[in-house]
């Protein structure tokens, strides 16, 4: 872990990303009840975290280890946090490569859908609303995902995913 400077009172700590066959990415996240200090810690620690490699579009608080239902993203210039997210799926479907922070290096093709409506809250309890298209409908679908203990193999056929588990296994 890798404590930084505090931003304005918060410290903000880079942590670990569990890897694909860490039992907390299987757990169903729980709703976050209070919009405190502490969501605000994670928030900025999930998004330092996202932040501190290149090519990182997207992070979920499972990932660093936390089962709560947070999710943090940032592609082609849009970046935010949700919290408690809620997606509306449009029935266009696109498929394009995926990979997880969690399985490093390894990258899928995958369908998912187009656009996405995303309702959740900021880290103060206010309601955010994020429409998204293209990509970074992607990860907003990528990260939700996570937060029901779905990783983005299992959307993938049985052939497919035991490709995809030997390629990725090995890496973590």
């Amino acid at each position: 872990m890798v404590t930084t400077p505090p931003i304005g009172e918060l410290r903000v700590t880079v942590r670990p990303i569990r890897v694909f066959d860490d039992p907390v990415l299987r757990s169903v996240a729980a709703p976050v009840q209070d919009f405190d200090r502490e969501l605000r810690r994670l928030v900025k620690s999930l998004t330092a975290t996202m932040r501190a490699g290149s090519g990182r579009a997207g992070l979920a608080a499972p990932q660093i280890g936390e089962p709560v239902r947070v999710v943090v993203y940032s592609y082609d210039g849009k970046s935010g946090h949700l919290v408690n997210p809620r997606l509306e799926l449009s029935q266009r479907r696109v498929t394009a490569d995926e990979a997880c922070l969690s399985a490093p290096g390894v990258w899928w093709p995958l369908e998912r859908s187009y656009m996405v409506t995303a309702r959740g809250r900021d880290m103060f309890g206010k309601p955010v609303t994020v429409r998204a298209l293209g990509m970074l409908a992607r990860v907003l679908q990528h990260e939700a995902d996570h937060l029901d203990g779905v990783l983005f193999s299992d959307h993938l056929d049985a052939g497919d995913r035991e490709r995809f588990l030997a390629e990725a296994l090995p890496a973590v």
